[in-house]
């Protein structure tokens, strides 16, 4: 995983940064990932599960509701 260093922060910045870290109850370096994935990764971006549910929805939709056949089966006979 790749790793930054940030030097000469303000003392200010470091401050406001800590702070806003403990209103989310995380740490400072996860704070400073979620604002840095915020910033460089787009908001309207697709994701795969929401891909594929368009494609269903595009031919029509699934039918989810299924009923499971729950009646026992004999067991296979591997003999």
């Amino acid at each position: 995983m790749a790793a930054i260093t940030i030097r000469n922060l303000s003392a200010e910045t470091h401050r406001a940064l800590k702070a806003r870290a403990a209103m989310h109850n995380r740490s400072t370096e996860t704070e400073v990932r979620a604002i840095v994935d915020a910033a460089v990764l787009p908001a309207d971006r697709v994701r795969l599960g929401s891909l594929l549910a368009g494609i269903g929805e595009e031919i029509g939709g699934i039918d989810l509701d299924i009923e499971r056949d729950r009646s026992p089966h004999d067991p296979m006979d591997l003999t």
